[in-house]
């Protein structure tokens, strides 16, 4: 972050934000959402048990398509036993790219917190980790709350600066595999918690001076978000915001694509296992289960009904178009283990290309954890020592 930014009032970045405006640029629509995406179909860069189909070879298999509620449905292949290459799935990539703006996502259905599956909705950019990766969702087997993890090349350190008091920080330093992690607590943000409520919306402000991730629960979403005037400012703290004195977030963070994908065991889902009880009990391996339980990820699909990005309103870059996939690009990074999982496996080994990378590593405690900052956990929040 260049240091004629640093100390701007939080006020006064919320007033900038405000008084700018946001600009719709791109509006995925249900009716023109895939025509938007590549799919991807290289193997996973996390080493997981899942292979990715095509748009055309995922259409006959009616792993995507319209959704019964009319917004897009994105799914697994649940009936087949032993699949040899992996369990069917699908990952997307943007055909465009961004530099920043205000990504707002209303999602009915996402994957559910199935022992074996691994969800993400995130950003990255090309030669990872030189550009970046922003973790809007994602968790891995049980975990019931959702992880919001950075990841960048070595030099970017953030603070937790606006952050619900409730979030666990996990580290300042997002460089690398690791990265910087901010794990909720909130069982109705992510996999069956979230169904149960209808979904909700996800927003992720990215700006020169912070990236932002709210969660408004289907009940309680915006009025302006509803009208197609978001606005921030009106929203309250962030559940994850993130702000650094000594991250040029321009300079790390750039040429991002926007990305869906569910995988399958891997780097973060398969190395957790053992720690898992609930999952462990069910068979030796992530594999071993996935493979021969089918019928277990009916639930592991997307409902997605609309995603929306703005530009401030002064001139902010404008997406540019996106390669095509390949077999080296990044997948989001494995996050961690949400506060009521168990312990997370150590860092995997980093992917030959950018994926989602693990973000916790095997030293971080249970959740919850008594220190946060210097604050101790009340039962209600983070209390100041």
């Amino acid at each position: 972050m260049h240091f004629s930014t640093l100390f701007l009032s939080t006020g006064a970045l919320l007033a900038r934000a405000a008084s700018a405006g946001y600009v719709l640029t791109d509006d995925y629509e249900p009716n023109n959402f895939l025509d938007k995406f590549n799919f991807f179909t290289g193997a996973d860069p996390t080493h997981g048990f899942v292979e990715y189909l095509s748009r055309a070879d995922a259409s006959a298999a009616g792993m995507v398509g319209p959704s019964d509620s009319k917004g897009v449905y994105m799914g697994v292949d649940s009936k087949t036993m032993w699949p040899a290459n992996g369990r069917k799935s699908v990952r997307i990539e943007s055909t465009k790219t961004y530099n920043g703006g205000l990504f707002i996502v209303d999602i009915a259905h996402m994957p559910s917190n199935t022992c074996g599956t691994w969800p993400a909705f995130w950003l990255f950019g090309p030669d990872w980790p030189a550009s970046g990766e922003i973790d809007i969702i994602e968790g891995v087997n049980t975990q019931a709350q959702n992880s919001v993890t950075l990841h960048t090349s070595q030099g970017c350190t953030m603070s937790n600066v606006n952050t619900i008091k409730s979030t666990y920080f996990v580290g300042s330093n997002c460089g690398g595999t690791n990265g910087c992690g901010q794990h909720t607590m909130d069982n109705q943000n992510y996999g069956a918690g979230f169904n149960a409520l209808g979904g909700g919306v996800y927003a992720m402000d990215w700006t020169p001076e912070r990236i932002a991730v709210w969660f408004f629960p289907r009940s309680k979403i915006p009025a302006d978000i509803a009208s197609g005037n978001p606005n921030p400012s009106n929203w309250g703290q962030a559940v994850a915001s993130f702000t650094g004195a000594t991250c040029d977030i321009g300079s790390f963070f750039k040429e991002h694509q926007i990305v869906f994908n569910t995988a399958f065991c891997g780097d973060w889902a398969g190395s957790n296992w053992s720690q898992d009880p609930e999952c462990s009990a069910l068979a030796p391996t992530c594999q071993q289960y996935v493979g021969g339980n089918p019928g277990a990820f009916k639930d592991a699909f997307w409902d997605i009904h609309s995603l929306k990005v703005y530009q401030q309103g002064n001139g902010a870059p404008a997406p540019a178009p996106a390669p095509a996939p390949s077999a080296a690009a990044p997948a989001p990074k494995p996050v961690a283990s949400a506060p009521a999982a168990p312990a997370p496996a150590p860092p995997a080994p980093k992917p030959s290309a950018p994926a989602p990378q693990p973000t916790t590593p095997a030293s971080q405690p249970s959740f919850p954890v008594d220190h946060n900052n210097g604050q101790s956990w009340n039962g209600l929040g983070w209390a100041a020592n």
